[in-house]
């Protein structure tokens, strides 16, 4: 497998593609591909949700849709963030439709007007969204901010602000629901949901995906390249920040911070062969040890996958699963990337 090995399973993801084209009822599904679809592969991620049942596809920048569109000729395309100088070119020739945050709307391009309703992110206020022409507006959207939060009344506040400006402009599509909307706020639905975190089987709540019927979509391995017995008072790693009391044996892993292996997660655990085994000492560029029992060198270790899921490195590191999976390096020179579709 080389240093390492990442898997992306697009049966996986057409699984729980058709879960959340169940959930979202008579709205349609938008597979969010941003971001190299999450660190997952844009181009193989966005052919499998279409498969699926997915009607749309949305990207980030127009760089990212030009990219997608080259796969998939015919499908909406939609670029959420605001357009750079010299994106137009690129967003018209690439027939991409666009979301804009203020009034001043591009030539050419159709465009959705993205509001304000309080997340306090990109986009236009009610009052600049009531000013629009409704013939040249092909969609209203908005981005809710506590979808994935125990306690409603914000994302229900949200909802209302939202349906009162998305009257003005009956024949345009309406979206506002992201992942955890689409799984647990049937009234946020409107004509479209955009679906990102649980198209990849990750949980937009943080808890197990498969309470919500996702499927992890990415497993990552390794192996135990070398293993050692370190003695009482001798120690692994940068700073000395593990000491071992006892006679320890641990295994160097040879993947670290450089390919997504957050330094953070000095503590958390990794599958060892089929046991959970604790990873220890400061965790390096390149390589980071882990406690071993009897295990041998050239053991399999799996970082993600076989029910290790990316919500415990993130709750290990108090942040949100996908912050893990975009940040995993997966440059053939330093992994091995496989498709399969399982």
């Amino acid at each position: 497998m080389g240093r390492s090995e990442i898997t992306i399973d697009l049966g996986a993801l057409r699984r729980n593609a058709a879960r959340l084209v169940d959930a979202a009822g008579t709205a349609e599904l938008w597979a969010v591909v941003k971001a190299d679809a999450y660190g997952h592969g844009a181009g193989e991620c966005a052919r499998a949700a279409l498969q699926a049942g997915a009607q749309a596809l949305c990207v980030a920048t127009a760089a990212e849709g030009a990219a997608v569109r080259r796969g998939n000729p015919g499908v909406r395309i939609l670029v959420l963030s605001p357009l750079a100088e010299g994106e137009e070119a690129v967003a018209r020739e690439a027939g991409l439709e666009v979301a804009v945050s203020s009034p001043k709307l591009p030539e050419g391009l159709p465009v959705h007007a993205k509001v304000d309703t309080g997340m306090g992110r990109f986009g236009m206020s009610e009052e600049q969204a009531a000013s629009l022409d409704p013939e040249r507006v092909v969609g209203v959207m908005s981005h809710l901010a506590t979808a994935d939060e125990a306690g409603q009344s914000f994302a229900g506040a949200q909802l209302e602000r939202f349906a009162a400006v998305a009257a003005r402009f009956p024949n345009a599509v309406k979206h506002l629901a992201n992942s955890a909307a689409t799984l647990s706020l049937p009234e946020a639905r409107f004509d479209a949901v955009r679906c990102g975190v649980g198209l990849y089987g990750l949980s937009p709540f943080g808890d197990d995906p498969r309470e919500h019927g996702l499927e992890p979509v990415l497993a990552w391995r390794s192996y135990v390249a070398q293993a050692k017995v370190l003695q009482p008072g001798e120690s692994t790693g940068y700073g000395r920040r593990f000491v071992a009391e006892r006679e320890t044996r641990i295994g160097l892993v040879p993947v670290g911070y450089g390919d997504g292996f957050r330094r953070g997660l000095t503590g958390t655990e990794v599958l060892v062969g089929e046991a959970r085994r604790r990873v220890v000492g400061t965790i390096s560029m390149d390589s980071f040890a882990v406690e071993l029992e009897n295990e041998s060198e050239g053991a399999v270790v799996t970082l993600l996958g076989e029910g290790l899921g990316a919500e415990e490195h993130a709750r290990h590191l108090g942040t949100i699963n996908y912050e893990l999976t975009t940040g995993i390096v997966s440059d053939p020179r330093r992994a091995q990337r496989r498709v399969v579709d399982g």
